[in-house]
């Protein structure tokens, strides 16, 4: 399976329609501290519909944190900024793909220091970025499309 993390998620929509897209391909969600929103939060529960209960979710007070408990793991770091394009990379199962806040992204110092281990999407020159939690699809979706997807059917 895959690991999605969001880091610092912002918008309540996006984090359920990720948290949608996680349970259909039986991926699992990490959100990180903090949340712009309560998950409580009728737009999340709305986003996801009925799919909570199939969610394999868990919560984290910062990246590192994550990162302690899976230490022989691969993290890809989704950025507008990065060099490398997801569509070269050779994902594998248990990979995490890790995707930052929808007003800033990751932070630069951590891209900066994962440079191979950071992916982008391309888009044309003049735009800005695409909404998040298509992002999050499209790189996913990749990754299982580059495994067979996996168990899916």
């Amino acid at each position: 399976m895959f690991h999605i993390v969001m880091v610092e998620p912002e918008i309540p929509q996006n984090t359920g329609n990720v948290a949608r897209t996680c349970s259909v391909t039986g991926s699992c969600l990490h959100l990180v501290r903090p949340l712009g929103f309560s998950v409580d939060d009728r737009h999340l529960k709305r986003a996801g519909l009925d799919y909570w209960h199939t969610l394999d979710i868990s919560y984290f007070d910062s990246l590192e944190e994550l990162q302690a408990l899976y230490p022989d793991s691969r993290f890809f770091y989704a950025s507008t900024h990065a060099e490398n394009r997801y569509t070269d990379t050779a994902f594998r199962d248990g990979d995490f793909l890790v995707f930052g806040k929808e007003t800033a992204g990751l932070p630069k110092e951590l891209l900066a220091k994962n440079a191979d281990h950071a992916i982008r999407i391309p888009m044309g020159e003049s735009q800005r970025s695409l909404n998040l939690s298509n992002s999050v699809a499209i790189v996913l979706y990749e990754a299982l499309r580059q495994n067979n997807f996996l168990d899916l059917v």
